[in-house]
C-alpha cells in the first residue's frame, strides 16, 4: 500500500511538474532554435515584420527575433541570474526556445519594448509610424496586433506559470477587439508542426475570458 502510495504521489509530482514546465518538450536550445526553426524554417521565405507589417524576404539589418513576453521578463520571474546564467537553467532555455513566443520585429522597436507593460494608453500619446504608443514604462500596440499579443501573453503565463505583463482585463479586450485573423492562423498552425504543441487561447480565443 505504502508502494501504491509513493507511485501515485511520483506520477502526481511528475504531471505537476510538466504542467509548470510547459508543452514545449521538442526545443530546449534558443539558439539552435532562431536560427535553424525561427529563421531558416517558420520565416525561410520571409514574411512581415510583427508590429509594422513591412514585407521582408530575409533577415537584415533592421530586423531581429523579439519575444512578445521578452526573455527579460522571463529571467525576472524564474530568478535565474544573469543572461549568462540563466542560459544554463534548463527550465529557461525551454522557455526561451518556445516559438509561440517569437516573433520578426525591427531591432529599435525591440530594444524600445524590453521591459515594459502592456496598457492602453489614450489618445494623448502619439503613435508611431507602426502604429506604436510608449509612455513611462508602458507599450501599446498597434491595433492589429493586440490580440495577437493578448493570446501570446496568456499563453507563457498558463503554460509557464509565469506573471502577467500588465492587466488581466487590458489582455481580455484586446482579444474580444482583435479575434485571430488569417494570418494568426497560418502561423499558429505551421509552429504547431514544427514545435508539436498549440496555443490553446488562439484555437479558442474564448479561454481568455476564463482567466
Amino acid at each position: 500500500m505504502k508502494k501504491l502510495f509513493l507511485t501515485l504521489t511520483t506520477l502526481s509530482f511528475l504531471c505537476t511538474a510538466s504542467i509548470v514546465i510547459g508543452q514545449n518538450t521538442r526545443f530546449s536550445d534558443p539558439d539552435t532554435v532562431i536560427k535553424e526553426q525561427f529563421w531558416g524554417n517558420l520565416y525561410a521565405e520571409g514574411g512581415k515584420s510583427f508590429f509594422c507589417s513591412t514585407p521582408f524576404t530575409r533577415k537584415g539589418f533592421i530586423l531581429t527575433d523579439g519575444y512578445v513576453y521578452p526573455l527579460a521578463d522571463i529571467r525576472s520571474a524564474l530568478d535565474c541570474g544573469t543572461s549568462r546564467q540563466c542560459e544554463r537553467d534548463n527550465r529557461y532555455r525551454q522557455i526561451a526556445s518556445d516559438l509561440h513566443n517569437m516573433i520578426p520585429v525591427r531591432s529599435r522597436t525591440e530594444m524600445q519594448r524590453r521591459s515594459v507593460r502592456y496598457e492602453n494608453l489614450g489618445e494623448t500619446i502619439n503613435r508611431d509610424d507602426c502604429g506604436i504608443r510608449e509612455s513611462a514604462g508602458f507599450f501599446e500596440p498597434p491595433e492589429l496586433v493586440k490580440g495577437d499579443i493578448a493570446r501570446t501573453v496568456a499563453y507563457m503565463v498558463d503554460t509557464y506559470d509565469l506573471p502577467w505583463l500588465g492587466s488581466t482585463p487590458v489582455f481580455q479586450g484586446w482579444s474580444r477587439l482583435d479575434p485571430p485573423d488569417d494570418t494568426e492562423l497560418t502561423r499558429h498552425r505551421r509552429i504547431a508542426e514544427i514545435q508539436g504543441n498549440e496555443n490553446p487561447f488562439v484555437t479558442n480565443p474564448s479561454r481568455m475570458e476564463q482567466l
